[in-house]
C-alpha cells in the first residue's frame, strides 16, 4: 500500500469549501479520497423517530466525508497548512516532510 500524504489522526486546515480556514483532526480516512474531518463539513440530518432500535427523531448534525483536495496538513512551527512530500532517511525509511521548510512530519 502507498503512503498516504494524509493520514487519520493529522491536524488539518480546510482550504476550500463553507469551511475554508478551520483546522480539525482527521478521524477517517475513505479509499476514494475523501476525509472525515472533526468539527468540519457539518451537515444536518433530519431523522424520524424508530421505536424498534431505541432511535428518537430530531434533527442530528454529522460530519461528512470533504475530498483531500481541500486540506493541507497543519504545520504548528508556521501556524499555516502546507504541502507535504516523501523523502528517504538514511537508514532507507520513508518519511513525509514539509516542503516549505523541509522539517520531518514523522519518523516511522
Amino acid at each position: 500500500m502507498a503512503m498516504a500524504r494524509i493520514r487519520k489522526g493529522d491536524e488539518v486546515l480546510v482550504t476550500a469549501g463553507k469551511d475554508k480556514g478551520r483546522r480539525g483532526v482527521v478521524a477517517q480516512v475513505k479509499p476514494d479520497g475523501r476525509l472525515v474531518v472533526e468539527g468540519v463539513n457539518l451537515v444536518k440530518r433530519h431523522t424520524k423517530p424508530n421505536p424498534r432500535s431505541g432511535a428518537s427523531g430530531g434533527i442530528i448534525s454529522m460530519e461528512k466525508p470533504i475530498h483531500v483536495s481541500n486540506v493541507r496538513l497543519y504545520n504548528a512551527a508556521t501556524g499555516k497548512g502546507e504541502r507535504v512530500g516523501f523523502r528517504y532517511l538514511e537508514d532507507g525509511r520513508k518519511v513525509r516532510y514539509f516542503k516549505s521548510t523541509g522539517e520531518v512530519v514523522d519518523i516511522y
